[in-house]
Order: C-alpha cells, then structure tokens, then sequence
C-alpha cells in the first residue's frame, strides 16, 4: 500500500511560524508533525510514500530527503500553487496505480494511531468471496473524530459503518483516509480540487464507508493548539 501526506497548504493561521518553517515541520513534542505520520507509516510497513507541497516546500525536501533514514522511500510532488487534497492527488495519479491507498493531512497530530488497520478496510471480496462491481462497493474509508471544540457540528454522520452527509450523531472527518485512486480521474492533472465534495457524493451514494478513531489527535491549525500540545506535561 502507498501513502500520500499532504504537506501543500500556506498554514496562514499558525503566521508567523509558517512565514519561515512550512506547517508540517512545526514541532510537536521535539518532533515535527509530518515526521509523526512517517515513522508510524514505517512501523506498520507502509513505505511508499508521496508528499506534495508548495509553500516553503523545498524545506520540507532538505529536511525528510529520500526517506531512507526513516526506512521510507519518499517521492515529493512539487507545486507551484497549491491544488487543494484532491488535486494534489490528480497531479501524481499516475504514481497511484489502482491499488487503494492512504491519504493523510500533514498537520494532524495523532501520535498512536496505528495505520496497520488500513490495509484491509477497502477488501474487494465479501464473505462469500465474490467480487463486488464497482457501482455496489465503497471507494473510500474515512477515519472520523468527535468534534472539536472549532469544528462543533462536524461533517459526517455514521451508522454501522456506512458514512452519511444526514443524521445526528455527526463526527468531524479526521484527515486519515483510504481511498480508491479511481474516484480521482475526473480532474485533470494539474487542476485545482477539493476532497469534501467527492467524499459527500459517495456518500450519498453509499459508497463511503468509515469509522469513529477514539485515540489522541489534534488540529493544528492555530498557534495557541500547537503551543497547547506542547506545553509541559
């Protein structure tokens, strides 16, 4: 299984820190956050890994390298602008294969969570062995949370496992997903796009499937939840 790391956005919230460090090389806990998700990425064997970015980006390249010191192999995909999730995704489809792979935003912190459980949640069989034609079986797993205190009303509802746009409880979309390259072929490479609408249309389509991650996990995307995290014990 590949990963992508999204490490394309401008962090204008966390300026200035982001004026001179990229966001995902802001340091949680001495470490910084996109280095979090490599090594936990490694440990359950997931090794391919694509970054994007954009802003500041050849930091991020002087900083991580190849990936071999991590025990990665990492291929960046550079962009001038920054094409959102899902056009990053487009630009380096032809890097994906067909395989489903793992998306991950770059600056999330959830130091425990254990990627080894993604590599089955998109099984092309069913109990029976039987495959599934596409129209009939999801094309994405998403890892949702409780809502955060800036994010109140969250984004999905789900229910035995089936993500839904309606219905109460309502969890807030983590950005941890595993997703089939496919459902990215409508944009063009090169094209700008948003991941929030391709997820709400399968979901509506009940196509989306997902699950509720109890473990630690931030968004860092202000100063004071950085400064939080790493506040002395």
């Amino acid at each position: 299984m590949k990963a992508m790391i999204f490490s394309a956005g401008r962090g204008e919230r966390m300026r200035p820190l982001t004026d001179t460090t990229p966001k995902p090389l802001l340091k949680v806990r001495g470490r910084p956050l996109i280095v979090w998700h490599i090594v936990n990425l490694v440990r359950a064997g997931i090794t391919d890994i694509i970054i994007n970015h954009a802003h500041l980006g050849q930091l991020i390249e002087d900083t991580l390298g190849d990936g071999s010191k991590f025990g990665a192999k990492i291929t960046y995909s550079a962009e001038g602008t920054a094409l959102e999730t899902a056009g990053g995704v487009a630009k380096v489809r032809h890097l994906l294969g067909e395989a489903p792979f793992i998306a991950i935003s770059a600056d999330i912190y959830c130091p425990f969570f254990n990627f080894e459980q993604v590599k089955t949640t998109l099984e092309d069989n069913d109990l029976w062995g039987v495959p599934h034609p596409i129209e009939t079986r999801d094309v994405g797993w998403i890892y949702l949370v409780k809502n955060p205190a800036h994010h109140p009303d969250g984004d999905f509802a789900v229910h035995s496992f089936s993500v839904s746009n309606e219905g109460e409880p309502r969890f807030t979309y983590s950005g941890i997903g595993v997703f089939r390259p496919m459902i990215f072929d409508s944009i063009a490479p090169g094209e700008f796009g948003k991941l929030a609408p391709i997820l709400r249309d399968y979901a509506d389509r009940g196509q989306l499937g997902g699950e509720v991650y109890r473990g630690d996990w931030t968004d860092v995307g202000t100063v004071a939840r950085l400064e939080q995290l790493n506040a002395p014990m």
